[in-house]
């Protein structure tokens, strides 16, 4: 399979992730939020699965797609938010991938994310996904190790940053207004990250 082609698959799985945990995002939304982060993350991704599977299409192609389809149809600050980070990683996305390339380009991503919300890693955000995921990626790069396992590593340092979230006091978006009440609940955005980059373990090697 080619690296086109594998990105394209991994998109097309993300979106039936999204699909599939559209009603837990939302239960995740609905305590420090407005309740529809699931349903518009799926909305958004379901271009995934209109993108066809043709090796002449670049990453960076599919992946300005979603980003630019997430940018317009997801609602509040999730669509720029995640359209953004799709857009950066693949204007950053080298062919062939290697561990240092992709590091690189979930770099780029994070950092227009970080830009954008002007959010940094404690403000119980998505930034706290995928910064602990950039950092393990950046580890593998320097120890060499196979794309494969960095990336699989990075999606469960995204996972376990996620899941830290739950003690977190929010101080970027909506769930900020809660004040402490916001501890003890999930970040959707942060989840959401973790969902991905666990989709994008499982395709992209």
């Amino acid at each position: 399979m080619g690296t086109g082609n594998a990105v394209q698959e991994w998109l097309r799985d993300a979106a039936e992730v999204f699909a599939e945990h559209a009603g837990e995002l939302n239960e995740l939304d609905r305590a420090i939020g407005d309740g529809d982060h699931g349903t518009n993350m799926s909305r958004g991704l379901e271009t995934a699965l209109t993108i066809p599977i043709d090796e002449d299409m670049s990453p960076t192609d599919s992946l300005k797609r979603v980003g630019m389809a997430l940018v317009s149809t997801v609602g509040g600050a999730s669509g720029p938010l995640f359209g953004t980070f799709f857009l950066r990683v693949g204007q950053n996305w080298e062919t062939p991938s290697t561990t240092s390339g992709i590091a690189t380009a979930v770099r780029a991503g994070l950092e227009g994310v970080m830009a954008r919300g002007k959010a940094v890693e404690g403000d119980k955000t998505m930034v706290d996904a995928l910064a602990p995921a950039v950092a393990s990626l950046d580890d593998s790069a320097a120890k060499q190790l196979p794309l494969e396992m960095a990336l699989r590593l990075g999606a469960q340092a995204a996972h376990d940053g996620a899941q830290a979230t739950r003690g977190m006091l929010a101080r970027r978006g909506r769930a900020s207004y809660l004040g402490e009440r916001s501890i003890g609940h999930l970040d959707p955005g942060a989840i959401s990250s973790a969902l991905i980059l666990a989709s994008a373990a499982r395709h992209i090697s």
